[in-house]
């Protein structure tokens, strides 16, 4: 699944580790959602969706086929 958290954090200055405490995720678990590496569960998914003020669907696509 791609994602733009990434993108979104930076456009915000904020911090890996500000977003993994907002999340109540450790700063790993943002570094592997960032890279692609671990898919959010649905609770974790609306939770990044509350605290970028965005819909699921604005932050994550299927991957591109």
């Amino acid at each position: 699944m791609e994602n733009r958290l990434k993108e979104l954090r930076a456009e915000r200055g904020w911090s890996q580790s500000y977003l993994a405490e907002q999340l109540d995720v450790s700063r790993q678990t943002v570094i592997s959602l960032e890279r692609g590496k671990y898919d959010p569960s649905l609770p974790l998914a609306f939770k990044i969706s509350n605290v970028f003020s965005q819909p699921i669907e604005a932050i994550f696509k299927p991957d591109s086929e």
